[in-house]
């Protein structure tokens, strides 16, 4: 099976470095061959677009090159850094600036999330499940950045995206429905604004827990710094303060639980809302093998009363 050029994008090399390692050891459980782009540089997230419109596509093509010159396909797994790369490519065919490389529209640029929740690679998620996760109700939270524009990611489910879900349920856990799954976090205001971030991230924690769920999974650097932080910072604030604020998870944290791998506790101790509770006394499926539980119409499993 052909491998993929692999671009984690400066958040993984640091502030979410728990993202990064259960990243790399689901993608060798699923034996998704991953290389590394060699020499990568920052994608210009989130401030070159809005300073220097030069820079803001070099930056992203630089890295489109070098794919290119690996003859692979390229994996992305941060949204914004997706965003760029497929934006600056855009903006290189309308010709907007020159393209020195002539990188051309034959490299594909996929979402990490997307690969695994599609046809084979959700199959194997599903069959490498060795831990019993049915009892666990979780929301999918997409951010704003993942699917939108639609323009240019080429995305039509940016109101309603699935395939965090569909991920949720390969591994026996039940993903809720809800109707923020696409709402902002208000990530990009939490500095200048950090009373709109907080009221933002309130909401949406409010109603992840009137859905009845006990995680929220993301696929975000920023979405999970933002709603751990602010939401660690909102439970101390609670009348009485809440005892247990919700988790947030990435979802390769939630599928390294449900494959076994013990290596993810090593990431839980960087959240400021610990997950271990979750995952306590977790039941194993001897052999492995797990049955998907979403519906073939829209693939979203929804809550049991």
């Amino acid at each position: 099976m052909k491998g993929f050029a692999f671009y984690p994008g400066c958040a993984l090399q640091s502030m979410s470095w728990d993202y990064r390692e259960s990243l790399m050891d689901v993608a060798a459980a699923l034996e998704l061959d991953l290389a590394e782009l060699p020499d990568w540089t920052c994608c210009g997230a989130t401030a070159a677009h809005s300073l220097d419109e030069k820079m803001s596509v070099v930056l992203p093509a630089r890295n489109l090159a070098s794919a290119r010159e690996m003859g692979r396909d390229l994996l992305v797994a941060c949204p914004m850094c997706f965003k760029r790369l497929k934006t600056s490519r855009h903006m290189l065919e309308d010709k907007r600036l020159e393209d020195p490389w002539s990188i051309g529209s034959e490299l594909e640029i996929i979402d990490l999330a997307r690969l695994l929740a599609s046809g084979s690679w959700l199959e194997r998620v599903a069959d490498r499940v060795v831990v019993d996760l049915s009892g666990l109700r979780v929301v999918c939270y997409y951010g704003c950045q993942v699917v939108r524009a639609p323009k240019i990611t080429g995305f039509t489910d940016y109101e309603n995206p699935l395939h965090l879900d569909r991920l949720v349920a390969a591994t026996g856990a039940t993903s809720v429905d809800w109707s923020f799954k696409a709402t902002c976090c208000g990530a990009s205001v939490g500095i200048p604004r950090r009373d709109i971030g907080l009221a933002l991230v309130e909401r949406l924690l409010r109603w992840a827990g009137r859905s009845g769920a006990q995680a929220v999974v993301v696929c975000c650097p920023l979405c999970q710094s933002n709603l751990d932080l602010l939401g660690a910072e909102l439970a101390k604030r609670a009348e009485p303060p809440a005892a247990f604020p919700i988790p947030i998870l990435y979802y390769t944290e939630l599928l390294a639980v449900a494959f076994g791998l013990s290596s993810v506790r090593r990431g839980f101790r960087s959240h400021l809302v610990d997950p271990e509770p979750l995952f306590r006394e977790p039941g194993r499926r001897p052999g492995g093998g797990s049955q998907p539980r979403f519906s073939a119409e829209d693939g979203v499993s929804h809550a049991q009363d």
